[in-house]
């Protein structure tokens, strides 16, 4: 039967960034839904004083509609669509960036309605929680000045990370592009940049949230590496995927490898759509590895 492949955005995106991909994948004869997580897409906040002229002030203190969303909203969110997608066959469950998290959570709970896992350089904890392996050595050439030089207002009075994506400091700009799209033109970057909203939520989750081997680890899963990611090192993405595989060494990721940057696959979409197309091809899990 046709999966239906389940797209899952990460940290500050949202299903916009995803229409290119979906392109793609609808060209090549594949369906697709693009997951909104809650506060996101539709509804994220955008402030008046995050419009030009700006309002810093008002930018640093206005509400979120994304204040007080867990990482268990994200994954009961995420777990309804898949009942819906089950309904009409095999799913696959394609997570990017910190929408990983979201996606290991989901396949915590109902590994029942995933049959294959997707993790294009994205967080997918075994042994740590999320923000403990930034103190790692993978990450260490990681500037996190990336997003401090950018952030509005304090997280602990507004309950949300905010991100000013329409800063015209140029250094700011300078260290996005770097962190994110370094391989992309100047027009590609602003371009992708004016999809982000600037609201993200607080929680990543905890040692309960890491994938677990009788759930997460019985689902047959991809890894997808992106060569040329700076956010997300390759030292870091082969970690995850070790990690993974000691966890569960019967059934060990599906490793593949595209260049590029961060955000470099989902504008040019297509090694990417036909790397996911080719993973329909591959055989079902038995029964009982479900069950």
């Amino acid at each position: 039967m046709q999966p239906t492949y389940v797209l899952v955005h990460g940290a500050f995106a949202n299903s916009f960034s995803f229409a290119p991909l979906q392109a793609e994948l609808g060209l090549l004869g594949h369906r697709s839904v693009a997951v909104d997580l809650p506060g996101h897409g539709f509804r994220a906040t955008f402030t008046p004083a995050y419009q030009a002229p700006q309002n810093p002030e008002g930018l640093a203190t206005a509400p979120g509609s994304i204040k007080g969303v867990t990482l268990a909203d994200n994954a009961a969110h995420l777990i309804g669509i898949l009942e819906r997608a089950k309904r009409n066959g095999p799913v696959i469950l394609v997570a990017h960036s910190r929408g990983g998290i979201t996606a290991t959570a989901a396949a915590n709970a109902r590994p029942d309605l995933i049959d294959r896992i997707v993790y294009v350089s994205a967080w997918c904890p075994v042994r740590l929680d999320v923000g403990d392996y930034y103190a790692e050595p993978e990450m260490a050439g990681v500037d996190p000045a990336a997003f401090a030089s950018a952030l509005a207002g304090n997280p602990a009075d507004l309950g949300l990370l905010r991100v000013n994506f329409r800063t015209a400091n140029p250094d700011s700009l300078a260290a996005f592009k770097a962190a994110f799209f370094a391989d992309g033109t100047d027009e590609q970057f602003l371009a992708f940049l004016n999809t982000f909203q600037p609201d993200e939520n607080l929680d990543a989750g905890g040692s309960a949230d890491r994938a677990q081997a009788a759930t997460w680890g019985r689902i047959p899963k991809t890894y997808i590496r992106l060569a040329d990611d700076a956010s997300l090192p390759l030292a870091l993405q082969d970690r995850l995927i070790r990690e993974g595989d000691e966890l569960t060494p019967d059934n060990p990721y599906d490793v593949r490898t595209l260049e590029g940057s961060h955000l470099k696959w989902l504008v040019d979409p297509a090694p990417a759509a036909h790397a996911l197309g080719y993973l329909a091809t591959l055989p079902a899990p038995s029964p009982s590895a479900q069950a």
